[in-house]
């Protein structure tokens, strides 16, 4: 059985095609990629059809992270299709609360930053877009913390599944 995860901010061309390439590449790492599918998404439909910000771009890139991408919005039937839906911030989680047609759907979005400890109660990663590349690379440390943690949560939900 196939877990999905979706990452989602704002306009889908830096926070949340990071946080996609980052967990993508730690899924194949940890041998699950034939279990655990993963997209990304934008609250928003401003950037549809285009690629990553090429800040993100360079920052993966640099990082040894793969880079393909094109910015799409979150549409609401996806719920049904997604286990997890991972914000970027509280401005996102509002969002795609609102967005949730029942509480089973409420139940799936979570904060990216909720996995990492050591975040305390900064759970945002914050936007870099209109910044310099300090911003960009400050953005994928957060995502790589976190990504530690959820790849954990994923996996004890797949070994719950298995059961």
């Amino acid at each position: 059985m196939t877990y999905r995860v979706c990452f989602v901010c704002t306009g889908n061309i830096c926070r949340s095609p990071m946080a996609e390439s980052v967990f993508r590449a730690r899924v194949e790492e940890a041998g699950l990629a034939q279990v655990v599918e993963i997209d990304s998404a934008g609250t928003g439909g401003w950037h549809e059809g285009e690629g990553a910000d090429p800040r993100t771009v360079a920052v993966l890139g640099e990082h040894g992270y793969g880079t393909a991408h094109t910015a799409r919005r979150f549409q609401p039937s996806w719920f049904a299709d997604r286990d997890l839906v991972v914000a970027l911030d509280t401005g996102h989680l509002k969002a795609l609360r609102r967005l949730a047609a029942g509480e089973e759907d409420t139940r799936k979005v979570r904060l990216l930053r909720s996995y990492d400890p050591a975040a305390g109660d900064d759970l945002d990663v914050p936007d870099p877009y209109y910044g310099g590349l300090d911003g960009f690379e400050e953005c994928l440390a957060m995502v790589e913390e976190a990504s530690t943690g959820l790849l954990a949560a994923v996996r004890e939900r797949l070994e719950g599944r298995a059961a």
